[in-house]
């Protein structure tokens, strides 16, 4: 490391502690932790150090490292996974998000999904021009994931058959249904398809809308799959549910107990 001008000896000697010590993400319980400080004159440490260049300030107690040769300290975020799992933790990324990590998508999307136990009062918050979507789901429902490396950093993200039961749990994860259903086809013809675990996800997640979207699309789009048909017919439940609830619900497909827009009718999309 350079030397850090405008620093003190006892200044520099803290910096590079904290930095050597964290992962990217530098808050003031770490930095309390680290420099065996208290965490208001760590608070009041980090400030000093953001003002002075070394340090850019996330949001309120959370700070990034200046890269030596960058000429500002308004830095962009290299990881904004880093930042979810580090503000969300226990979370995944998933839905588009997820979809576009595993090349089920070619669609680019300008936001990041963040599926949490936590239950934040920020559902869109915009983190240094990062635009992040958090849902809140049950402990239960935290299965189907896998940790990658971002940097040093370990992030969970949803597996190929657990970012398809998503938006099938929930189509606007996948950025509204006809970008679902194309997802769900890409996935049906990629190495990712796995048909028992996507039934063993869909009893594991409990929601009975999901069997209906599943049996209606799986009929139409790839009738040959008999068996999930008929395993989803079996598990139908009562009362009706919608193919996509953000979409006007005009007619009714008793067969799967599914409310339709009119449109998808008059293009020929079901029988």
């Amino acid at each position: 490391m350079k030397n850090l001008s405008g620093l003190g000896k006892i200044e520099r000697t803290r910096l590079i502690e904290v930095i050597r010590n964290t992962k990217g993400i530098i808050s003031v319980a770490d930095a309390s932790d680290i420099l065996k400080l208290s965490r208001n004159s760590v608070a009041k440490m980090l400030a000093k150090w953001a003002k002075k260049g070394w340090l850019s300030r996330v949001q309120r107690g959370l700070y990034i490292p200046v890269p030596l040769e960058s000429r500002t300290a308004d830095v962009p975020i290299e990881e904004p996974w880093i930042i979810a799992e580090y503000l969300y933790s226990p979370c995944y990324i998933g839905g588009w998000s997820a979809a576009e990590y595993w090349d089920l998508t070619e669609q680019i999307f300008r936001s990041i999904v963040v599926l949490t136990t936590q239950k934040p009062r920020e559902r869109k918050p915009v983190i240094r021009n990062t635009k992040y979507v958090v849902r809140t789901i049950s402990k239960k429902a935290m299965f189907g994931t896998k940790p990658i490396w971002r940097g040093k950093v370990k992030v969970s993200v949803s597996d190929p058959t657990r970012t398809i039961i998503d938006m099938l749990n929930d189509p606007s994860l996948g950025g509204g249904l006809r970008p679902m259903v194309d997802m769900l086809l890409n996935y049906l013809s990629s190495e990712y398809k796995d048909l028992e675990l996507l039934i063993n996800y869909a009893n594991r997640l409990g929601n009975g809308a999901v069997y209906k979207r599943v049996g209606f699309l799986f009929e139409r789009l790839i009738p040959d799959e008999k068996r999930i048909i008929s395993v989803c017919k079996a598990k139908l439940t009562k009362g009706n549910a919608k193919i996509d609830p953000k979409l006007p619900a005009e007619r009714l497909v008793t067969k799967w107990k599914l409310w339709m827009p009119n449109n998808w009718f008059q293009e020929n999309l079901i029988d």
